[in-house]
């Protein structure tokens, strides 16, 4: 999972649990996110990368460099 990208689709932020979509086994899969810098907000449509994986379906994300 580290260093897959996805896509926001629930505002990821301070006292927010976020939404990704992440493509897995040959299909899309939702994973609750959280961001990798505590204060950061990262809004719905960005692209970001899996920096930790807390399974079965917890992220921890950064925004995609590009």
């Amino acid at each position: 999972m580290v260093g897959k990208q996805g896509r926001v689709t629930g505002k990821i932020g301070p006292g927010l649990v976020g939404e990704v979509m992440i493509a897995v086994r040959g299909g899309v899969e939702a994973f609750y996110a959280h961001p990798t810098v505590p204060d950061e907000e990262i809004p719905l449509a960005t692209i970001v990368v899996v920096v930790e994986y807390l399974p079965p379906r917890t992220v921890y994300v950064a925004r995609a460099l590009g």
